[in-house]
């Protein structure tokens, strides 16, 4: 019988000065084919930011590279084992920003940052009641997992976070605030914006959640819910100790961690569902959605005007939902 080749998907960072951008990513992105890894690297004069997977030996070449390289000599990187490729392609573009914060004073982490924790470090500091948990990512993430107790900001994207800090000084003035996101570079310069904002005791997950999983000690405790993750895998477990599910599926509210796009391509909406919801539904979020015409689908299933028109009729029974 055949040996399975393993794989591995590496997460990494690093803020150091790239002077251009646009020829790093067309060279990186020759040197990531030719070694035929796959995934998203974005590149900016600020430094690097990405997720690659292939196998042992692939990614294990690339890493080794990359520390030879002066500028990454120290950069982490955090190594998930894998069933295969986490991306379909290999992408490395060039960006203004490794994370889009479009602060009209940017930060920079090497001179502002908030105080690193250590898993923990965290994880005690957690228990303190005079402490506020902030996470650092989009609605849709918190909603599949986060820390238990963690505020949850009203926001799609990681930009609307200063502006729903503002909003919202009353839930974290006078407190410890601990913030954290996947692998740590979105804290980097939101802590760092929190102090500038004068927040005074600013403190961030150091490596983010995919580390606190990985920590033998810690072991995800405290973490509810699954890690999301932006590559094929789309949720990954972070607590050893116990699997608390929070997800809620969006048609009826049950336990779920399974994440579809709406099937209509001009909303795509991320929402969690079940399979049974998926078919129930015809994957469209709304209405709306599953009478449009370019519904995916309506065409992936090859269905019939008839038999659209008998589930439309069927939800609105079920669900007493006005068809029109």
């Amino acid at each position: 019988m055949e040996k399975k080749e393993k794989y591995q998907v590496l997460l990494y960072y690093n803020y150091v000065p790239i002077e251009d951008p646009e020829a790093f990513a067309d060279e990186h992105l020759k040197f990531c084919k030719d070694l035929e890894l796959k995934g998203r690297v974005l590149v900016a004069e600020e430094g690097i930011n990405g997720t690659v997977s292939g196998t042992v030996e692939q990614t294990n070449k690339y890493m080794e590279a990359m520390h030879n390289d002066p500028r990454f000599a120290d950069m982490v990187f955090k190594v998930d084992e894998s069933d295969g490729h986490a991306f379909k392609k290999m992408h490395v573009r060039p960006r203004p920003e490794l994370v889009t914060l479009r602060l009209e004073d940017d930060v920079n982490p090497k001179d502002t940052t908030g105080k690193y924790l250590s898993p923990k470090e965290f994880y005690e500091a957690m228990q303190d009641e005079d402490t506020v948990v902030l996470d650092a990512r989009n609605d849709y993430e918190y909603d599949l997992g986060h820390f238990r107790g963690a505020i949850r900001p009203e926001i799609e994207t990681f930009r609307e976070l200063p502006e729903w800090v503002e909003e919202n000084k009353d839930k974290l003035e006078g407190k410890k605030i601990l913030t954290y996101c996947t692998g740590g570079i979105r804290c980097e310069k939101f802590s760092g914006w929190l102090v500038e904002k004068g927040f005074e005791d600013v403190g961030q997950l150091h490596g983010g959640i995919v580390t606190y999983g990985k920590d033998p000690e810690v072991q995800g405790e405290l973490w509810d819910g699954q890690l999301y993750v932006f590559d094929e895998r789309i949720a990954v477990p972070v607590n050893k100790k116990e699997h608390v599910v929070v997800g809620k599926d969006y048609f009826d509210g049950q336990p779920c961690e399974r994440y579809i796009n709406c099937a209509n391509p001009e909303c795509n909406k991320q929402i969690l569902c079940s399979e049974e919801n998926e078919h129930k539904y015809m994957r469209g979020c709304s209405h709306e959605c599953r009478v449009s015409p370019r519904n995916m689908y309506v065409e992936e299933h090859n269905l019939s005007q008839e038999e659209i028109d008998e589930r439309l009729k069927r939800i609105e029974q079920e669900d007493r939902i006005p068809a029109k």
